[in-house]
């Protein structure tokens, strides 16, 4: 591509590339209201750790945080009070493998998320993860792992965007680019190999890896992605091995991204987790329990493998049967790329506990697997994941009962995140926060 006919391109690519930095240059938002307190009555508590099920629970929430939850809660004149007495409570879930910046079209991509990337530039993608992260939200996910595929640093702007209140969405943990021998998940050709950019970071050598690492550190990443078996030549246990220890002095875990080979290398470094893994053996999987490696299956629904062009369906649910029987550690998470008209980001993510469903796993279980587990895995299990005084307010609700039918959770009408209700079919919702960023800023 010749720059002349572009004559902007560079100016344009390094403003891009400045756009976390600027974002984290604006001034914050005002903090919460500390002294504000709302009562949750809630008339169905789930413990999703256990199953166990407590009626006729108050939950008190201050500043963002749960302060107090039992029978007698001692609710304070002049707290807000939200009555879920007819409804399920549980703690918000979690997507431990999202793209909010990778969003696939079947008439113009073929759903082949290469074309989109070619098509689509990051800053573009970043309003769609806009759009994407708010549905997340409202759908009841209000913690997110977003695993790669987001452009240039773009999933870095988006969390930044969400933490200082310009737009809504869940909490979120970021990759920065995927790190990948050459070519990454492409196959690209002689002539122009940096079409594969920057959606990865080739890294082939130990000081390639290293440098790799610390670039994502640098940019603002939490966690590092890998990729161990796109391509015939694979990395080798030593070498993630090395990934786990450079990202472990900046105290980062290490995602990879397998199907069979590089999933058992994966295992035996013993990395966070292994993505997808469709094909493991059972040799595979043991290796996992042993190694305490969260399977993170991206266990694609019937939907899910029509929209792809190939049966992912049946490998995925037996993969995931396999290893609930032999106990290896499983986070929910999706990989959820694809649109389809009449739905959104979040209704096509909680499809995937069809998945589950089918894999035998009890809803009890899958509970675990979309909270505790989850936040095990992502490290924030001191500060969310469960409804216990001290964590987060990340609070859902539904009217259905999961524990009974996991399906329940298609119909989540009521969302708390950081103890500002954002979702509330039946009642009053709080402010929107780029409202309120959007008329301080006006005045």
């Amino acid at each position: 591509m010749s720059l002349r006919r572009f004559p902007l391109l560079p100016l344009a690519l390094g403003l891009l590339a400045l756009l976390p930095q600027v974002l984290a240059a604006q001034a914050a938002p005002a903090p919460p209201d500390t002294g504000r307190v709302t009562a949750i009555r809630a008339g169905r508590l789930i413990d999703t750790e256990t199953g166990k099920v407590a009626s006729g629970q108050m939950i008190l929430v201050r500043g963002g945080k749960i302060v107090d939850v039992g029978p007698d809660v001692d609710v304070p004149p002049g707290a807000r009070t939200i009555d879920l007495a007819d409804h399920a409570v549980l703690p918000g879930l979690f997507d431990a493998h999202a793209h909010m910046l990778l969003t696939t079209k079947r008439e113009r991509d073929n759903n082949n998320y290469y074309i989109t990337t070619l098509l689509e530039p990051t800053a573009y993608r970043a309003v769609q993860g806009v759009g994407n992260a708010l549905a997340m939200l409202r759908a009841g996910f209000t913690t997110i792992r977003d695993i790669g595929n987001a452009g240039l640093y773009g999933d870095v702007a988006l969390k930044q965007g969400i933490e200082e209140g310009w737009v809504e969405g869940p909490t979120m943990l970021v990759s920065g680019v995927i790190i990948a021998p050459f070519g990454g998940q492409f196959h690209v050709q002689p002539e122009k190999p940096e079409l594969a950019e920057p959606e990865y970071l080739f890294a082939d050598s130990r000081d390639e890896i290293v440098a790799a690492v610390r670039r994502n550190a640098h940019f603002g990443a939490d966690f590092i992605k890998i990729v161990t078996d796109d391509q015939r030549y694979i990395y080798s246990v030593d070498d993630i091995k090395l990934f786990i220890e450079e990202a472990g002095r900046m105290g980062m875990k290490v995602a990879a991204h397998c199907w069979d080979i590089g999933a058992h290398n994966a295992a035996l470094a013993g990395v966070a987790s292994i993505e997808h893994g469709l094909y493991m053996p059972d040799s595979t999987l043991q290796v996992m329990k042993k190694n305490n490696v969260y399977l993170v299956g991206t266990d694609f629904t019937e939907l899910a493998s029509r929209e792809m062009g190939r049966d992912l369906f049946t490998p995925a649910v037996d993969r995931l049967r396999r290893a609930y029987r032999i106990g290896v550690p499983i986070a929910f998470g999706t990989d959820v790329v694809f649109s389809l008209q009449g739905e959104d980001r979040g209704t096509l993510t909680i499809d995937f506990v069809s998945s589950f469903e089918r894999a035998g796993i009890p809803p009890n279980d899958i509970l675990k697997m979309m909270t505790g587990n989850a936040a095990r895995l992502l490290g924030v299990d001191k500060e969310r994941g469960f409804l216990r005084a001290g964590m987060a307010a990340d609070i859902i609700a539904v009217p259905g009962d999961p524990l009974a039918d996991i399906d329940a959770l298609r119909e989540v009408d009521f969302v708390m995140k950081n103890g500002r209700v954002v979702r509330h079919d039946a009642g009053e919702e709080d402010e929107p926060l780029l409202g309120s960023r959007a008329a301080s800023t006006a005045r």
